[in-house]
């Protein structure tokens, strides 16, 4: 992560077992030996990347910082950003980037607090007596716990919980727009603002050179740290090529790997960019990597179960350790992984037209992603639908408030409440190994994608402007997308995107549902999925699930492969989870 724990002194009985659950949690993810302080009212434990990378911790006499994920200021990384961050007296966001959590101990004041948009998960209980970077570790020190049937329908049908829920009706996580003091007295929470500009007018050339900029500040600052050793991925998309040719523009020569079969797409227009770039290319088929036994299967579960923190992305506990190996294999020697994740925020990622939308639109056309035959009567559509527009608002600053929303703000919706979400529980896994760029999700990055008029950003318009500005060399190979991306794109890339944003809220709410009626539904993320094999490691007559699911009736087997993660967990929690 690195990893962080903290823990209220006042029940010494409570902090004890807290710390020594978490001592033996973090092993169990894989840290090395972590350290211990002590502050007023509190006990801290922390620990650096497992593969090595910068320091993570910086201390001058009695004061302190140290952060779990990825941190930068003003343009540093390791022991000089940290040391930049102490001599603050609060965090100056326009000094400071990446995704991190930040616990900073100055002058007798302690304070805690996240990224720019929350990504970068800290779990904390209703009282806040413990902040956690590790969902297990927050978990254990529990006495007790129970499923949170909004979180558990997020997390089935779109992925992720999203806002500050978790499963765990027990549990939430802490928001960008807190920061928390810690004292003998315990924690107190203060707001903070954390806004995003919305479209302006500006030339096309000076808008493309701005954007530019603000790219190779960032990937600058991370190419100065590690120089080579860096791993980048390639497909035949469009993010990870422009994360790829700023790293190149920045002076840095990647290991650059693509993941699939020898048939897929991704990996026959990533062959074909590496034979004209002349560039290495580590092709990784991971369904194909290892093929254990059902008997081998337990082991290989419970392995992911401690080394994803339960609960990963899709539900990808039933993988076959391909995922887990490749992750170490991009951090070893402490390597800086990249990613393009977040790249969307230079496209229409919603598919919405040009207009108001409310909130609730929004939640309907993107987050209904579910069969009423599917769920029990413990699910309540409506509460569900409101629940998501509640969190959304929120997310937005503007709680209550039903609204139609300009549709400029409407765009925030991506990095705020979706990236937060989906791209923030993959941060927090994967860089507890190490170091993890994700570029596109920077603030100065948003920000500057926030001014963009949307009429850029439908097909990819601008984004592959900016990749032609920086790269053109790779801008002018093949995609997945029928075109390249040194001109504009292609009518048929633009009349796929036009169909879907004419699609009225109302048809795209039901979507899904009809998607289901014409028969089964599949995702690209695999598993062992067979009775055979899931018949070793869960129930089949899932008693904790079906509560929730009619899971016999479930025809979609990413859905049914997230529902059977979270039965594991239950099976994992036992006695501590409440009926």
């Amino acid at each position: 992560m690195a990893g962080l724990f903290l823990v209220q002194t006042r029940d010494p009985l409570f902090a004890d077992g807290a710390m020594a659950g978490a001592r033996a949690q973090f092993a169990r993810h894989g840290f090395g030996a972590p350290s211990e302080r002590e502050i007023p009212g509190w006990r801290v434990l922390h620990a650096p990347y497992e593969k090595g990378g910068p320091e993570t911790f910086f201390a001058r006499g009695e004061d302190f910082a140290a952060v779990a994920g990825t941190f930068t200021c003003d343009g540093k990384m390791g022991a000089g950003a940290l040391e930049a961050l102490l001599a603050m007296e609060a965090p100056d966001w326009g000094r400071i980037g990446g995704q991190f959590v930040a616990l900073v101990h100055r002058a007798e004041v302690t304070r805690l607090f996240t990224d720019y948009f929350g990504a970068f998960q800290l779990f904390h209980d209703a009282g806040m007596r413990l902040f956690s970077t590790s969902l297990l570790s927050a978990a254990g020190a529990l006495p007790k716990l129970s499923f949170d049937a909004q979180g558990v329908y997020e997390f089935a049908f779109n992925v992720v919980p999203i806002g500050d829920d978790t499963v765990f009706a027990e549990l939430k996580m802490l928001g960008p727009d807190r920061i928390v003091t810690l004292g003998p007295g315990g924690a107190t929470v203060d707001a903070v603002g954390k806004p995003l500009p919305e479209s302006e007018a500006m030339p096309l050339a000076e808008r493309i050179a701005a954007h530019r900029d603000r790219l190779m500040a960032i990937v600058s600052a991370h190419v100065g740290q590690f120089g080579d050793n860096v791993f980048c991925p390639l497909s035949g998309g469009l993010d990870s090529r422009l994360a790829l040719a700023a790293l190149r523009a920045a002076g840095c020569s990647p290991n650059i790997y693509v993941y699939g079969d020898a048939g897929s797409a991704d990996v026959r227009i990533a062959r074909e960019i590496a034979a004209a770039q002349g560039f290495a290319l580590d092709v990784l088929d991971k369904e194909g990597w290892a093929a254990p036994t059902p008997d081998q299967f337990p082991e290989i579960v419970a392995r992911n179960f401690e080394i994803y923190d339960a609960l990963p992305n899709y539900g990808e506990l039933f993988e076959n350790g391909a995922n887990a190996m490749a992750r170490e294999a991009r951090h070893q020697g402490g390597a800086l992984a990249v990613s393009g994740g977040c790249g969307e925020i230079f496209r229409n990622f919603f598919f919405l037209p040009n207009r108001r939308f409310s909130a609730a639109a929004v939640a309907r056309t993107f987050y209904a992603r579910y069969a009423k035959g599917d769920v029990t009567h413990a699910f309540d559509e409506s509460a569900f639908l409101r629940a998501l527009e509640d969190k959304i608002l929120a997310a937005l600053g503007r709680a209550g408030d039903r609204a139609p929303l300009p549709r400029a703000l409407v765009e925030q919706i991506y990095p705020r409440v979706r990236c937060r979400a989906l791209f923030g529980r993959e941060i927090s896994i994967e860089a507890r190994c190490g170091a993890y760029l994700m570029p596109f999700l920077d603030q100065h990055i948003v920000a500057e994608a926030m001014t963009l008029p949307l009429g850029f950003k439908n097909a990819g318009r601008f984004e592959a402007m900016l990749l032609n500005a920086i790269d053109p060399a790779l801008a002018r190979l093949p995609s997945a997308y029928d075109h390249d991306f040194a001109g504009p794109p292609s009518l048929g890339h633009r009349f796929g995107e036009w169909s879907t944003r004419i699609r009225p809220v109302a048809l795209r709410q039901r979507s899904y549902a009809l998607r289901r009626r014409m028969g089964p539904v599949a995702d690209e993320h695999g598993g062992l999925l067979s009775p055979d094999f899931m018949g070793r490691v869960v129930d089949l007559d899932y008693p904790a699930m079906r509560r929730f699911f009619r899971t016999g009736d479930i025809a979609d087997s990413g859905m049914m492969r997230r529902i059977a993660n979270l039965e594991y967990l239950a099976a994992r929690l036992g006695s501590k989870l409440a009926a």
